[in-house]
């Protein structure tokens, strides 16, 4: 395969046609009142989540690494790109949701996007370097220290609205917008992974000493991938942040680190269709819980809190963990992920 890294196959272009076509469908659904405003959000929630569980998963599944403060990168994202259109270039929140007429307002808002991922990028690039000398649970706690001090940062910042959080974000973040960018990060972090690069990091995560013996410069990619993962988590923080119009401290808390690490478990360590399926299947469920529980109290004349949603999503984790103990989708991905070469070579199921 060489050393390419991005590469269209025709199993790639069929991907693309049927994301394409289930976009379309949720549009018509939407523009009919079949879906309502209030599902197309959760929609574009779980869209931003598969970038998240995606990008996590390619630090955690694909290189063997642990962190669990992956939202801080998402905080940096969110507070670059809504510092640049909102205090800076001072875009006024008041865009339609279909005004595509305010082209400069959507450059503005691209470029801002790319830098906070580039922001959140050169914070994972230095986050990398812990890596080198520490595994597993020392790991996890550099990261979520990390997440936290971030968090810590920006919330005692007042120029960013301190623990009031940034207000007044333009909502430049639509269904089509997410979806592209989302679309778009998932083709290339598929195309990395199955890359020669992207053998590299397997090869850490499976045996680094021997990847070392046959020539893999496991500093390089280590630092590599928590850099490709933090810039797509700025991206999806940004996205995040002008979608609901808001950044705030709490958004990008160590519960929404956890939310993110269990999408990536629960879907598949190493599997990027697990990663997609359980970001939409765990934001539905959490978003359904929210408004069942209540409604199920209410016929059995017993309050049910909001608080109790957790509960039962917690319970139903635990019992998928214990009885389908592969998770979703195990290591394996949907055939239109997998490039024929690397099929032909039986690489995958």
């Amino acid at each position: 395969m060489g050393k390419k890294i991005f590469f269209i196959s025709r199993r790639m272009l069929l991907f693309v046609a049927g994301a394409l076509g289930m976009l379309l469908l949720v549009l018509f659904f939407n523009a009919t009142g079949i879906f309502t405003d209030y599902i197309v959000q959760i929609i574009n929630i779980s869209l931003i989540n598969v970038i998240l569980a995606v990008s996590l998963n390619l630090i955690n599944g694909f290189t063997g690494q642990f962190s669990i403060g992956h939202m801080g990168f998402a905080a940096v994202g969110a507070y670059t790109s809504a510092t640049v259109t909102t205090l800076i270039a001072k875009v006024t929140p008041r865009l339609p949701y279909t005004e595509f007429i305010n082209i400069n307002g959507y450059i503005v808002f691209i470029l801002a996007l790319l830098l906070g991922g580039i922001v959140a990028a050169g914070i994972g690039f230095l986050i990398g370097f812990p890596s080198l000398r520490l595994k597993g649970d020392y790991l996890a706690i550099i990261t979520l220290g990390f997440g936290e001090i971030i968090r810590t940062i920006f919330n005692n910042i007042d120029y960013v609205g301190g623990p009031r959080g940034l207000l007044g974000i333009p909502k430049f973040s639509n269904l089509i917008m997410i979806f592209v960018i989302t679309l778009l990060s998932v083709i290339a972090i598929r195309n990395l992974v199955f890359s020669t690069h992207g053998r590299a990091l397997l090869s850490i995560r499976e045996n680094e000493l021997a990847s070392e013996l046959v020539g893999v410069n496991t500093v390089r990619y280590k630092i590599t991938a928590f850099t490709i993962g933090a810039f797509f988590a700025g991206i999806a923080g940004g996205l995040q942040a002008h979608l609901l119009q808001i950044a705030h401290p709490t958004q990008y808390g160590f519960l929404y680190s956890i939310l993110v690490l269990i999408m990536v478990y629960a879907g598949g360590m190493g599997s990027i269709t697990g990663s997609i399926i359980a970001a939409f299947a765990l934001t539905f469920l959490s978003e359904g819980l929210r408004t069942a529980l209540p409604g199920l109290g209410d016929l059995m004349h017993v309050k049910i809190g909001d608080e109790w949603r957790m509960v039962v999503y917690s319970l139903l984790l635990i019992i998928i963990m214990l009885f389908r103990t592969e998770v979703l989708m195990g290591m394996r991905e949907m055939k239109l992920l997998v490039p024929e070469e690397e099929e032909h070579h039986g690489q995958h199921a």
